[in-house]
């Protein structure tokens, strides 16, 4: 077992990965609109002074004292670049995040340029801050930076994400107003793609009712609304406006199958046996159509069934259709892998997994953190934290693809319910630095668990720590650590911590004056 899991992290690796999830592939839409780039938000890149400023930032910053002591200390030329990176890696961060900025706004020789203000943007919609938000819009345009779609695109999605789908949209239409230019149709498409993405098709609907006529219609728009409908399992609605689209005399094209065809397999149950076999023939009805039509299935289609195939724990289907796709000269990707992965995994063949790990690798294919998550999940059902914690050091020494703030979650659940905390702190730290985490569901996941062990002072100790990050806790959190310690006859405990709540809402406010940032009270 040890050589043969070595063997994973040992072959050579591709220079690129695809960050793409195991689970679904409908997260991994190849017509979607809402992309980093497309909106304009820099990317994670190595940088020796963010690193430093960041770690400074996240392990010194007194929430009740200015940010500038611990920054003045280091005297790092300020770059646009350096500040990006920064920010970055304090995007979980929100509270500390917005202080840093603000403290470099004030910096000689400094100026911020409209990434900057898009990546806090960014991490204030995340913590629905959106009073904040608006804020750093009207600066930016008082400060001549001319707000952009970008800008507006990554606010937008923000708030549907937070269910303020018209909210959305009035700030969709105000646009207009600040960037001085009539909305565009991809502009449109990405308005309909997100309130999909987020499954609020019927908003999506409504309004391209409504505005349809304005901006006419494509393939694509009708794809995001096929999609929408097959998301929120209403397949009939899916096939009626794909029958729209070709009535209107508009050709569907590979990604629109493949979008109908994820939706007929998606979340179609596949037990009793009878129930599979249905799912597996009306996707071969979708594969027929498209021949008749001159389409070709291409590897995200062979992929969406293979994911059926995963689903209903048929390893040696996955593996048949695997070496099919290969058979016809079609190249298996990380989804594709993933999915046989998970099947794997699932049904217990984990020395077949890491054999097939080996052929991605030997392939070209590297493998993704959700590709490893496979076997996490795995170990966390058989209890086996040497195997789970072997790989997870393996894959932190070895392996160019870091693991996921998903990975580190599974592994802090699993090992606080083993009662490993010595291990807990391990992967806790190790989320601390790379960057990527811990964010609201990491927090959420070791306080709840913290409870269900009666920890109540280390449970105590993240609730607040968690705050102090600019992290609201969700209103079950609160209640849950309340209820456990009047319970436990622990009020005196709790009355500390209300005090440090109270404490910390005030300076909050303090803090951020020139802010409408919302104090966390409960």
């Amino acid at each position: 077992m040890a050589s043969s899991m070595a063997r994973i992290f040992s072959l050579p690796r591709s220079t690129t990965t695809t960050p793409i999830s195991h689970l679904s592939l409908s997260k991994t839409r190849p017509f979607s609109t809402t992309t980093h780039d497309q909106l304009n938000l820099p990317s994670l890149h190595p940088s020796p002074d963010a690193d430093q400023m960041s770690q400074l930032l996240l392990h010194h910053h007194n929430p009740y004292h200015p940010t500038e002591s611990p920054l003045q200390l280091i005297g790092i030329l300020l770059s646009p670049h350096l500040v990006h990176q920064t920010l970055i890696r304090l995007r979980n961060v929100s509270k500390i995040a917005l202080s840093f900025f603000h403290w470099a706004k004030s910096q000689p020789n400094y100026r911020h340029d409209p990434a900057a203000y898009h990546l806090m943007i960014d991490a204030l919609g995340k913590v629905r801050q959106f009073d904040v938000a608006w804020q750093l819009v009207i600066e930016m345009d008082n400060l001549k930076l001319k707000p952009s779609f970008a800008t507006f695109g990554i606010l937008t999605r923000r708030l549907i994400s937070a269910g303020l789908t018209r909210q959305a949209i009035r700030a969709f239409d105000d646009m207009e107003s600040f960037v001085e230019k009539e909305t565009s149709r991809d502009e449109f498409r990405f308005l309909l793609d997100t309130l999909c993405k987020y499954g609020y098709v019927k908003v999506a609907t409504e309004v391209f009712n409504e505005r349809k006529s304005r901006f006419g219609v494509d393939v694509k728009m009708y794809t995001v609304l096929v999609y929408g409908w097959c998301k929120i399992n209403r397949p009939k609605m899916a096939e009626k406006f794909f029958r729209e689209m070709v009535d209107r005399g508009i050709e569907p094209n590979v990604v629109t199958y493949n979008v109908l065809l994820d939706g007929i397999c998606r979340k179609s149950s596949l037990h009793p046996e009878e129930r599979f076999e249905r799912t597996i023939k009306d996707a071969e009805k979708v594969f027929d159509e498209m021949r008749e039509r001159g389409i070709e299935p291409d590897v995200t289609s062979y992929s969406i069934v293979l994911h059926v195939y995963s689903r209903a724990h048929k390893p040696e289907l996955c593996l048949d259709k695997l070496n099919m796709m290969k058979s016809r000269g079609i190249c298996p990707t990380v989804v594709s892998y993933t999915s046989v992965v998970k099947c794997l995994c699932s049904c217990g063949r984990i020395e077949d997994a890491e054999e097939l790990v080996n052929e991605m690798v030997g392939n070209g294919v590297s493998p993704t953190a959700g590709t490893y998550n496979c076997f996490f999940k795995e170990y966390r059902g058989r209890k086996d934290a040497d195997r789970a914690l072997n790989l997870y050091r393996k894959m932190r020494q070895e392996s160019q693809q870091l693991p996921s703030v998903h990975t580190y979650n599974i592994l802090v659940g699993m090992f606080v319910k083993l009662d490993r905390m010595e291990i807990v702190k391990e992967i806790w730290d190790d989320m601390k630095a790379s960057g990527g985490g811990p964010d609201l569901d990491s927090y959420t996941l070791l306080i709840h668990s913290l409870c269900e062990k009666k920890k109540w002072k280390e449970a105590c100790q993240f609730f607040v720590e968690m705050i102090e990050r600019g992290l609201l806790p969700q209103k079950v959190t609160f209640e849950t650590l309340y209820r456990g310690l009047i319970q436990s006859d622990m009020l005196r405990t709790w009355r500390r911590l209300k005090k440090k709540l109270e404490e910390e809402s005030i300076t909050f406010g303090s803090e951020f004056q020139n802010y409408h940032f919302k104090p966390y009270r409960r």
